[in-house]
């Protein structure tokens, strides 16, 4: 069973194994289930949509406002990375990334300008209580949950799924694999080349993992090709070390969280976070050559 559905401007791909008697209806019923929390996911943590659960938050400071589990469990994890790397993955981003041209909502085409905010905001001004499930900002900030509302829509996903032996989740390349998709044949997930866009550069074997890839070919900037769509948060520039990072990690959100921390890093400094979180990767320089990080570099 294989259904598609656009959310979060990425066609997202649910492949459930029916080779060991899945029922079909079931497992699209199942499937419908899942899709549904990447809409809840969206809503909550669109910093492209004004209306949005996360915006509506933004727009106050100084206040303590309540919000829901689909915004408070990302930015909670978010602030988490934010904290192991010590700000260099920071999700207080979101302003640098309006005014690097990644402000347009890909439903209505509109172009989102928000207020001034204080520039020198990091995740330090961000207070969550969990007693209270609120968000308290202390400064004027705009936060992207970029980096980690996918893969936490995607592991919401894989909890719906869970009762079925084989599935895939495919989120723009972003993905979670669960057992095998025949008997005896493991879930192959194809790493894409950098500079050929259309071919893989190496092709994994996964089961109960998540893949997730930062690239610098993924989103630029229209005016100006150099400025891709990851930003390091203290010269709010992008980057161009590397020109993909993909990290196998246990949970989607967790993979997607570190692919971008580790974008924005040295080598020798992803080895460490990715070791620190039971995860590995790879980095890919410009000139095409791969770099291990994390794990035993065997295994990848």
């Amino acid at each position: 069973m294989r259904k598609i559905k656009l959310f979060m401007d990425t066609l997202i791909e649910i492949k459930i194994a029916t080779w060991n008697g899945t029922a079909e209806k079931e497992a699209e019923a199942a499937a419908e289930r899942a899709f549904e929390h990447f809409r809840k996911v969206e809503q909550a943590c669109s910093r492209f949509n004004p209306e949005s659960e996360l915006m509506r938050a933004c727009s106050i400071a100084g206040k303590p406002v309540n919000i829901s589990p689909y915004l408070f469990g990302p930015l909670k994890f978010a602030l988490e990375v934010a904290n192991a790397t010590d700000g260099r993955f920071d999700p207080t981003i979101g302003k640098a990334m309006e005014q690097h041209g990644f402000n347009q909502n890909y439903l209505t085409g509109e172009r989102i300008s928000t207020a001034s905010i204080d520039s020198a905001a990091t995740y330090r001004d961000i207070i969550l209580d969990e007693s209270t499930r609120s968000l308290r900002l202390k400064k004027p900030l705009i936060i992207d949950l970029g980096a980690v509302a996918k893969g936490f829509a995607i592991d919401l996903a894989a909890a719906e799924l869970n009762g079925f032996e084989g599935y895939i989740i495919n989120a723009g390349g972003d993905v979670y694999a669960r057992g095998l998709e025949r008997k005896d044949t493991p879930w192959k997930i194809g790493l894409q080349h950098p500079v050929k866009t259309a071919e893989v550069i190496e092709v994994f074997d996964i089961s109960n993992q998540a893949v997730c890839t930062s690239g610098s070919y993924e989103r630029k900037n229209e005016d100006n090709p150099e400025n891709h769509h990851i930003i390091l948060p203290e010269t709010t520039r992008s980057p161009n070390r590397w020109v993909s990072s993909t990290v196998i990690a246990p949970s989607a959100m967790l993979a997607d969280a570190l692919s971008t921390a580790c974008f924005l890093m040295e080598a020798e400094e992803a080895d460490i976070l990715l070791e620190a979180a039971g995860a590995r990767g790879r980095l890919i320089t410009p000139e095409l050559k791969i770099v291990k990080v994390g794990g035993n570099k065997d295994d990848i």
